[in-house]
């Protein structure tokens, strides 16, 4: 897991490349109008609160829990396979995880803990 310092730092970078995201676009602009004012800060919410999602979904315990988890199916034990990238849909847009991936040999299904 990372440090409150780490999750800091990778928060304040994040709001700072999209500062100089709507810098760059204010000064490529002489007078813009509402409407373009409100798509460019929407667009910025919107990746920010994407990236403040992954932050703290990817601080939870994402790596591989012991013992493997039981298959919703079958209830069996599943077997890791391993970190794989994971988009879910969630209600600030789409994030891109790296989660831990289980797998049921006997089911042939997947699963991401923790859900």
């Amino acid at each position: 897991m990372k440090s409150r310092t780490e999750r800091k730092a990778n928060l304040m970078k994040m709001a700072e490349e999209e500062i100089e995201k709507l810098l760059d676009w204010m000064e490529e602009r002489d007078a813009p109008n509402l409407t373009g004012i409100e798509k460019v800060i929407l667009s910025i919410r919107k990746r920010i609160g994407e990236g403040m999602t992954r932050e703290v979904i990817e601080n939870q315990e994402s790596v591989r829990p012991v013992p493997c988890p039981e298959c919703p199916g079958c209830e069996k034990e599943m077997r890791y396979k391993g970190m794989k990238q994971k988009e879910i849909s969630s209600m600030v847009g789409e994030v891109k995880l790296n989660r831990g991936y289980y797998y049921c040999d006997h089911c042939e299904s997947g699963l991401f803990p923790p859900g």
